[in-house]
């Protein structure tokens, strides 16, 4: 017998009876029954389906789906909890739509990973961090709320920070069918009422485009059902590193309006604790100061006025709030061993210096709408969506701006001026996709599609210094603050303003051809791309820039896939496929703040180009009874990649591009039922990920560590992780379980010049304090590996009440993710790092 899992659903073979179905994504499942009706009469406490696909069963069935057998006498459904009961132990089926049609993860001829809502809610994950923990090949690195830096298979650029406005992402992320995905700032989507989370694993240019050429992560929610009232609620209480209160509150409803119309709404709360504690001036301690909140909800409509034409409008809004950041500092000029007229001060364990308060907000609104126009043999799918951000990173700069003024001679008093850098993205985003999918059973299927997409996005950034324009112009002569200003305002030595126009064009298309055991896949993409960006700056740290810089590109990425089924639990897959991110311009540096040196080595690198790949890979998926093994190996070999490196003292970053890069691995996923309520899953990946080509400047100098040999930024070659749950029904109508998990993860570099050099010496060279300023700080730039592990523990009731204890971080591993350096070192050293231990509670309530 075989279960398959769609939402909430569990669904039940029978050799007597066949119940056909098909869904596009964001509409109900539609279902034409045939067989012996007396046969499925005398079984009406079960639910029959079965969709037949190369011999494995594939279906998706929405509850709106059983109304059309209901009403035609030839299922009783009792409840759900019936249907489920009927076989606890079947292994259960995972449908995706990573190909843009229905699946079965066995199904699907490539790598992928799918975290459906019960394995959400089972691990009390509330992050794609989280939930990275079972996902063989994917890392996170965790900046804050909202600023998380995704890789998918060791195709990484390394740290890229918030003042890269320019650099484009490696992972696209979308949400349903609507691309969310922005650099670093990709929009942190609340996970409630969620039906899984996919990702795909290598280069989804064809049918994803720019952004995926590492991967795609796709967040699918649960959408509209007609004839269905249904909701639930969640309420949890967390304590994070013992001392700091968190929650949420989340609630979900389906409501049909008419036999045509139905609605879904989403709306959530979350109280994040916070875990870093700022020392300030005078010995005061501010705790928990990187706390903070998220707000939003989901309102969608599903609208079918027949059967061939459906509509899914939706809007998501979503608001984050941080009080400051995850950074745990070294060093800090304000505050270190080293000085003697000011306190000396040791920084600790989740510790950083303040002079300012720190914040962190986005303003997130999507509106979409997706809708199918049906044929006899093709769906014509439509997906519009409109993207408005504003996002706004507000930071203690003083360090920074005080380690200039060292520089530049200035008194005391003017190098301890709180000091506010503030960075703001105003974004606007519009994205037209059109496609048409065959929708017949032949062995010939295909989708044709064309893209479009037009981003508004003004960066700008300003540092307001109270008082600093008065010491410059005592210090550096009169009127010299007014003569570097540029148009911008007073005391504020550093302004940026930054407009972008994006534009993408593409043509996509993709066929597959069944003969027998093989199916054959071909597909393409060709993207058309253009950006126009100007560049102004002004302030005494600046250049007084006014450019227009205008980058344009255009490619063709293709796709091919074979998959034999060797046998009913067997299929062995190969794919050889491209994947392109776009190129861009480097901002200027800031010559004021460099030294000759580092002018003499950054100072030629202006435009960067687009980065390419081929990835080739095999793999195996089979099931062999209550044991499911997926693996993959593959090779992947990068042109020009993206590589980005601080510009010593410049306080500027600057991307490169490397001819030549590699990355290899094996990755393997394993679930296995041992015994009757007793799962295991273990996956995990090992990886090389290295340069294959050297960049050097005039002088002969390896640059920033790119060195053949050297290992890519940010990358693991090792990463594993290992859960087990046990589950029994502990009295009638209640299930209880325990789940363990365990996650390890192996050293890496924050940037490609980490490696060179290491351990390092960092010598701030600024007397200040009291301070000489050469006395080193000493840093090992190899992030060390570190172990998470999770226990959780919950009843699950027949009534619809869920309860679950977890405790996420158990051994309260403090795990370094990101080295932070200020101008080089001179002004501040840090790291960001992981959430400590956090123990919760959630209670959940459907209905």
């Amino acid at each position: 017998m075989i279960t398959v899992l769609s939402v909430s659903n569990a669904l039940i073979l029978m050799p007597s009876f066949r119940v056909d179905f098909h869904q596009d994504e964001g509409e109900p499942c539609r279902c034409v029954g045939s067989g012996n009706s007396k046969n499925a009469k005398n079984t009406r406490e079960e639910i029959m389906t079965i969709v037949s696909s190369r011999g494995r069963a594939r279906a998706l069935f929405g509850a709106s789906a059983l109304s059309s057998l209901l009403g035609a006498g030839l299922v009783a459904l009792p409840s759900v909890a019936t249907a489920q009961q009927a076989d606890p132990n079947a292994i259960a089926e995972i449908i995706v739509t990573a190909t843009k049609r229905d699946a079965t993860i066995q199904d699907i001829p490539f790598s992928i990973n799918a975290q459906t809502e019960k394995d959400i809610q089972r691990s009390g994950a509330v992050t794609l961090e989280d939930l990275s923990r079972n996902v063989a090949g994917l890392t996170i690195q965790n900046l804050g709320p909202g600023q998380s830096q995704v890789s998918v298979r060791g195709v990484s650029a390394g740290q890229v920070v918030r003042d890269q406005p320019g650099v484009k992402e490696q992972v696209g992320v979308y949400l349903d069918e609507s691309v969310i995905s922005l650099s670093l700032f990709t929009p942190d989507v609340d996970l409630f009422d969620l039906n899984r989370v996919e990702t795909l694993r290598g280069p989804q240019g064809t049918l994803f485009g720019s952004g995926s050429v590492g991967g795609t992560i796709r967040y699918i929610t649960n959408q509209p059902k007609l004839g269905v009232s249904e909701g639930t609620f969640e309420a949890n209480a967390n304590l994070v590193d013992g001392d700091a209160f968190g929650g949420h509150v989340k609630g979900a409803v389906n409501i049909p309006i008419s036999d045509k119309i139905a609605m879904r709404a989403v709306g959530y709360l979350t109280q994040y604790g916070g875990f870093i504690d700022a020392r300030k001036e005078g010995g005061k301690v501010d705790k928990n100061v990187n706390d903070g909140t998220r707000r939003g909800g989901r309102l969608s409509f599903y609208i079918e006025p027949n059967e061939q034409v459906n509509f899914t409008p939706r809007v998501v809004y979503q608001e984050i709030r941080a009080g400051g950041f995850n950074r745990q500092e070294t060093f800090n000029l304000f505050a270190n061993n080293n000085t003697t007229t000011r306190p000396k001060i040791q920084l600790g364990e989740r510790e950083q210096y303040l002079l300012l308060d720190e914040r962190f907000s986005d303003n997130t609104l999507l509106a979409d709408m997706t809708a199918n126009l049906k044929f006899d043999a093709a769906t014509l799918t439509s997906v519009t969506s409109f993207i408005s951000r504003d996002i706004t990173v507000s930071r203690d700069a003083s360090a920074l701006t005080g380690s200039v003024s060292v520089d530049l001679g200035y008194p005391a008093a003017a190098v301890l001026l709180p000091s506010n850098l503030r960075d703001t993205t105003d974004l606007e985003q519009f994205t037209q996709e059109l496609r048409l999918a065959s929708t017949t059973d032949g062995p010939l299927q295909w989708v044709i599609g064309g893209f479009y997409s037009k981003v508004d996005r003004v960066y700008n950034q300003r540092l307001p210094t109270t008082g600093y324009d008065t010491y410059t112009d005592a210090v550096l002569g009169a009127g010299t603050s007014a003569a570097v200003a540029n148009g911008f305002g007073k005391d504020s030595p550093y302004n940026a303003y930054l407009p972008y126009d994006i534009k993408q064009k593409a043509l996509f298309g993709e066929l597959n051809y069944t003969v027998g055991k093989l199916t054959a896949t071909a597909g393409g993409r060709y993207y058309d791309f253009s950006e126009t960006r100007q560049f102004k700056s002004g302030g005494l740290f600046a250049n007084g820039d006014n450019r227009t810089d205008k980058t344009s590109s255009d490619g063709f990425t293709p796709r091919f896939l074979l998959s034999y089924e060797a046998s009913d639990t067997v299929t062995f897959n190969a794919q050889a496929s491209k994947g392109f991110r776009l190129g861009g311009v480097n901002d200027p540096l800031n010559i004021p703040l460099c030294s000759a040196q580092d002018r003499a080595i950054f100072g030629g690198y202006q435009n960067y180009d687009d980065e390419t790949l081929w990835n080739y890979e095999g793999g195996v998926k089979s099931r062999f009874g209550r044991v499911t093994l997926n693996a993959a190996a593959f090779y992947t070999d990068i042109k020009n990649l993206q590589t980005t490196l601080d510009a010593g003292s410049c306080s500027s970053r600057v991307v490169f591009n490397v001819p030549k890069a590699h990355t290899k691995g094996v990755e393997a996923e394993l679930t296995a039922r041992l015994a009757n309520g007793l799962d295991i899953g273990l996956s995990g990946s090992l990886l090389e990920a290295e340069f294959d080509s050297t960049v050097k400047d005039g002088t002969g100098a390896v640059i920033g560590g790119i060195r053949e040999g050297n290992r890519l930024p940010s990358v693991p070659k090792f990463q594993v992780s290992f859960d087990v749950t046990y589950s029994k029904e502990v009295r009638p109508g209640v299930n209880g379980y325990l789940k363990a998990s365990l996650q390890h993860v192996g050293n890496r570099f924050t940037q490609a010049s980490d490696q060179e050099n290491n351990p390092r010496l960092f010598v701030s060279n600024l007397a200040f304090g009291g301070a000489t300023g050469r006395v080193p700080t000493a840093v090992n730039l190899a992030l060390p590996s570190y172990e998470i592990v999770n226990l959780s523990a919950g009843l699950e009731m027949q009534d619809g009440v869920d309860l679950t204890l977890y405790v996420n971080n158990l051994f309260d591993e403090n795990a370094l993710l990101s080295f932070d350096r200020e101008r080089g070192g001179r002004a501040r050293l840090g790291y960001a790092v992981g959430q400590p231990r956090t123990m919760g509670v959630t209670v959940r309530k459907s209905f």
